[in-house]
């Protein structure tokens, strides 16, 4: 009978050496496999563990949770069957289906990003010491990159200072899995801000750093946004996140190919992407508005 705890182990370090999963992606995996262990008491990895466990997923939690928590016991099988640590993987014998809700992604409506941008260039047109003016550009810097890139925010705190090349308006993403991506700032504005940024705090390893050099945070950047969505008046709550759905809703509505968008967000599956096809009403409104055939037929009575 084989150890599984020490198994999980050996998982966890093939992840991170060899894998080179994220430290994100690891202490999920972590925290599930050490949770179907407890579960399970250690108890051998027969069909019918599995299925009590799968079970008790489902009784526990929401389908969207329940469906990742499962999916990191079914890799971690699949590594134990691939090293042929077990003959047979259980998992392959049991049918399993959630049925999720579909949640619709929030966006932020392109006049409240214009509201938080000209906020945020406010502050720093009007920053009178040079501490403020550094600190009025970074924040003018992160709030353009955010919605020029569409990156999330773990992408925009890690990235590198040697990821962003200027000269060519390039910067390399390193995504989830470690895939690494390239985006291209094509506004003027936002180059030159960007730009402007790298001349007054000339980072070194990562380029958003704080007032000790060090890597910004994911919480220094919400604080931020909250922050401007106050001084704005905008009464709805606003994320890093956000931005992100909206940088791609909003090229949707620009009748920009969705497998564009799917490379640009650094999605794997273009199901993913296509949640956002969901939300472009605006644009529908106005296509149906502009050219339904109806507006051709003039009724004489």
């Amino acid at each position: 009978m084989i150890d599984i705890r020490q198994e999980v182990e050996a998982y966890l370090y093939y992840c991170e050496y060899q894998k080179k999963l994220s430290i994100k992606s690891i202490q999920a995996y972590s925290i599930d496999l050490k949770q179907f262990l407890s579960h399970n008491n250690n108890q051998n990895l027969s069909k019918s563990t599995i299925s009590n466990y799968i079970t008790y997923l489902h009784k526990t939690y929401m389908p969207q949770a329940a469906k990742r928590k499962l999916a990191s016991v079914r890799a971690f099988l699949n590594y134990l069957e691939f090293e042929e640590i077990i003959d047979a993987n259980p998992i392959r014998k049991i049918k399993t289906k959630f049925k999720e809700p579909k949640i619709l992604p929030k966006i932020i409506p392109l006049r409240v990003i214009e509201q938080l941008l000209a906020a945020v260039h406010q502050e720093w047109a009007n920053a009178k010491t040079a501490h403020a003016n550094c600190a009025a550009l970074r924040n003018v810097a992160i709030m353009e990159i955010l919605f020029a890139t569409g990156m999330r925010v773990s992408e925009l705190c890690s990235l590198k200072a040697d990821d962003v090349h200027l000269e060519e308006g390039n910067i390399y993403i390193m995504g989830k899995g470690s895939k690494e991506r390239i985006i291209q700032i094509g506004n003027d504005e936002v180059l030159s801000i960007l730009r402007q940024y790298q001349e007054a705090f000339s980072p070194s390893a990562f380029f958003f750093i704080n007032r000790f050099s060090s890597r910004i945070s994911e919480q220094s950047v919400r604080f931020m946004l909250r922050k401007f969505r106050i001084r704005a008046g905008i009464a709805t709550n606003v994320t890093p996140h956000m931005f992100r759905h909206s940088f791609a809703t909003l090229l949707l509505e620009e009748d920009v190919d969705i497998r564009y968008i799917q490379r640009m967000l650094g999605h794997s599956s273009i199901q993913t992407t296509q949640i956002y096809t969901l939300v472009t009403t605006e644009k529908q409104r106005q296509i149906l508005t502009a050219r339904h055939p109806r507006n051709k037929i003039a009724l004489k009575y």
